[in-house]
């Protein structure tokens, strides 16, 4: 027998109360001699933080090389997972303290790959952070380089004078942050069988 599917809900907003973890948003320590910090605040549609998202990160580590060892949930201090959690505070922010993450092969920009989960969605959202780089290294990637040129901005992060790097993801408005879709996700293509 076939169950009939029921209607979709909104993956949100209990993200503050089970899916946080302490040491979630560290990669690495901050004494980790390439420690850089990346963080930004969530808006909404009407440019209004908010208080509820939670964030994840994906990423190689600095050579390009994507872990493959497990510890994620658990840090040992040790290995480097490429894999974070954090949660938004009160306004909005998030921060988390990693490496700069590396190309993983031949014309493709360095980026963290970035899953929002916020109220009111029906799914998580998907995105890129690309590290400023020279413009000639951003234009040969293939993903960036399919992005409408005026649209571009959304996914590269900013340097601040800290040497810490800015993202701000926005859900709609002017200033929409591009998301991706990835075949076989259930919210595009129904459940993979």
């Amino acid at each position: 027998m076939r169950l009939t599917p029921t209607p979709a809900q909104t993956v949100g907003p209990f993200f503050g109360y089970a899916l946080p973890y302490a040491g979630g948003e560290a990669l690495v320590d901050r004494s980790h001699p390439g420690a850089v910090r990346l963080h930004g605040t969530v808006y909404d549609g009407d440019g209004v933080p908010v208080p509820d998202a939670l964030l994840e990160i994906w990423q190689p580590d600095e050579h390009g090389v994507i872990s493959q060892q497990p510890g994620s949930l658990h840090r040992d201090g040790y290995t480097f997972t490429g894999w974070g959690r954090a949660a938004v505070d009160g306004v909005g922010h998030y921060s988390f303290t990693t490496v700069e993450p590396g190309s993983t092969g031949d014309g493709v920009a360095p980026y963290f790959l970035v899953t929002v989960f916020a109220r009111g969605l029906m799914d998580r959202l998907f995105t890129r952070a690309y590290l400023p780089a020279d413009p000639a290294t951003l234009e040969q990637d293939p993903l960036l380089s399919s992005v409408p040129a005026d649209r571009r901005q959304t996914l590269i992060a900013t340097r601040e004078p800290d040497g810490s790097l800015g993202f701000d993801i926005h859900f709609q408005g002017a200033q929409e942050t591009v998301f991706l879709t990835y075949p076989n996700t259930p919210q595009f293509t129904g459940p993979v069988e």
